[in-house]
């Protein structure tokens, strides 16, 4: 799924209350709503993933409920080795961000415990 499937999806999954009510709507509660336009829902993923990323450059971590928790690690600089020359190289320093699934999820994704067998 990328951003574009994405904010489709909120489009689909995301009504909003209309202000003004007409007869009709009295009738057919589901005529209350209306669709979320396009340019909203992309402002909402672009909102999110700028505070997650302004998070990671803090340093701090991200917890989501029932989904998982976003660990920014710190890895020390290190003598690294060039796989194709042999040379030997120095790495610097750098932030890491690490994603820890929460087990409800894992559960979830697994269907609890039942094994998922490939297509062929």
């Amino acid at each position: 799924m990328n951003k574009t499937d994405l904010v489709l999806s909120i489009i689909e999954n995301v009504h909003l209350k209309k202000k003004k009510r007409e007869r009709q709507q009295y009738l057919f509660p589901e005529l209350n709503y209306e669709i979320m336009p396009k340019t909203k829902a992309e402002s909402i993923i672009n909102s999110l993933i700028e505070i997650m990323i302004s998070c990671f450059e803090k340093g701090d971590n991200l917890d989501i409920p029932r989904f998982g928790r976003f660990d920014v690690e710190f890895k020390w600089a290190r003598k690294g080795r060039n796989p194709k020359t042999g040379e030997s190289i120095f790495v610097d320093s750098r932030r890491k961000v690490k994603l820890r699934y929460y087990k409800s999820l894992k559960d979830r994704i697994n269907r609890k415990g039942k094994v998922l067998k490939a297509k062929s």
